[in-house]
């Protein structure tokens, strides 16, 4: 197994199985990869069709949630359950472009290559007010944690397992998933990828609450990086302890 594909997804009943076709045919003759999806608590035929999915496609594997507890905690569950070394996330929305997959997958295998790999979506295809909010969120939270990443709200990223894992954990913290990997000393790179329009379902979030919560999990991850201290760069495996 070379790389885990974790979706999370909250009532998506109409995208999980197009979704789900669109990654394999975009990883096909590839790496040798698994799809987990995780259910954070659905209410709606989303469980049904993904106990379906399972006996159509034998890479597809499950992690339920009893509740609903946020999208950083599926990811989490995600990628607990994976089995392989690198990690590519995908929201369940359908937005991001699975064919843009192997261009990722190709940075994480070059030489030195980084740890991770965090789209950049291009010609972002979401309201106005979303796309305003976001650019002043981004550049707010770049001027203060100088992540260099312009877009760190995209679902499409690709990582190593290892140092997600050794990431301190918290609710939101996949918004700062480049500021808190080069807190522990890994590189990371961008990647232009397409955006689309959501085809079905709605979304879960709103912007006033993100715009709540952003500011306090902001500071948190400020005085994260100022308390942070590591000896060493982290370097990507290699040879026959990787």
């Amino acid at each position: 197994m070379e790389l885990s594909v974790v979706i999370p997804v909250l009532n998506e009943a109409e995208n999980v199985g197009p979704l789900l076709e669109e990654v394999v045919a975009a990883l096909a003759g590839g790496p040798v990869f698994e799809v987990v999806y995780v259910d954070d608590g659905s209410t709606d035929a989303t469980p049904r069709l993904l106990v379906d999915l399972c006996g159509r496609f034998p890479m597809l594997r499950v992690v339920t949630h009893a509740n609903r507890y946020g999208q950083s905690m599926a990811i989490r569950s995600g990628v607990l359950a994976a089995r392989a070394p690198w990690i590519a996330t995908l929201d369940g929305d359908r937005q991001n472009v699975p064919a843009d997959l192997p261009r990722l997958w190709a940075r994480a295998m070059a030489p030195a290559g980084p740890a991770l790999i965090a789209g950049q979506r291009e010609k972002r295809q979401d309201t106005w007010v979303k796309r305003i909010s976001s650019r002043i969120a981004n550049r707010v939270r770049g001027a203060i944690l100088r992540d260099g990443v312009t877009d760190t709200g995209c679902g499409l990223k690709m990582f190593r397992r290892d140092i997600f894992l050794a990431l301190p954990h918290f609710d939101h913290m996949h918004r700062y998933l480049p500021a808190l990997v080069r807190r522990q000393g890994g590189t990371v790179e961008t990647v232009q990828v397409g955006h689309r329009h959501r085809p079905a379902g709605v979304s879960k979030y709103g912007t006033l609450d993100r715009l709540l919560v952003g500011i306090t999990d902001l500071a948190g991850v400020w005085w994260l990086i100022r308390r942070a201290h590591f000896p060493i760069e982290l370097k990507q495996p290699s040879g026959p302890e990787a």
